[in-house]
């Protein structure tokens, strides 16, 4: 079986995983996630065969953002994508890879990825929290937790340290501009930048409207 045969696997098995009930982590984020490690893949020359499953399965175990358990949510996809893949038969040799790719995704997990496969998803998956499609993200993951969009004394944290446990835009500062800095291999570190720029030109705009 081809790759683009195992893709229509995984799309369709991932499409009965994803809901609506988190936008940040819906369908449309899978698809953006492996639309980019595709491209990273191509430009840094990956292994399509284990990038392509990893990026479609990297959060086949979704765990809410203020779960106590979501440090744990890269090593559970990991093994269940695993098991997924045993079920359908994926070829074997690529399972270990595969798995270090998801698990070393996360943020939370804290994991060091040694391979450059797991580098290129890793990074796939944080350029989505950049750029437009990251505000709108951040926006998306404010509303379902009920926080507000800023801080009416010190909206851009010019006199305070970040809070985004309590802040919408200080999870920009807390988190996302960093995140460009973690960036592991040299076209996602351009990309991040772009994307970067754009939200700075966001929360421009949006200190003159406030």
């Amino acid at each position: 079986m081809n790759l683009e045969s195992w893709e229509r696997k995984f799309e369709l098995k991932i499409k009965g995983i994803a809901t609506s009930d988190d936008p940040a982590h819906d369908f449309l984020h899978f698809k953006r996630v492996v639309a980019t490690a595709k491209q990273l893949c191509n430009l840094e020359h990956g292994n399509p065969e284990v990038i392509i499953p990893a990026a479609w399965l990297h959060d086949y175990v979704i765990v809410p953002k203020n779960s106590p358990l979501r440090s744990q949510a890269s090593r559970l996809s990991a093994e269940k994508a695993v098991e997924y893949l045993q079920s359908i038969a994926y070829p074997e040799k690529f399972h270990s890879e595969i798995a270090h790719c998801i698990e070393g995704h996360s943020f939370s997990a804290n994991i060091e990825v040694k391979t450059l496969e797991a580098k290129i998803v890793q990074d796939a998956d944080r350029l989505d929290g950049l750029g437009a499609v990251g505000i709108a993200r951040c926006f998306a993951t404010a509303g379902l937790l009920k926080r507000p969009f800023y801080s009416h004394q010190d909206p851009f944290c010019e006199t305070r340290e970040p809070d985004d446990l309590q802040f919408t835009v200080d999870h920009f500062h807390k988190k996302l501009f960093k995140t460009a800095e973690t960036l592991k291999t040299e076209s996602g570190r351009r990309e991040g930048q772009v994307r970067v720029e754009r939200m700075k030109m966001f929360l421009a705009s949006l200190k003159q409207e406030i």
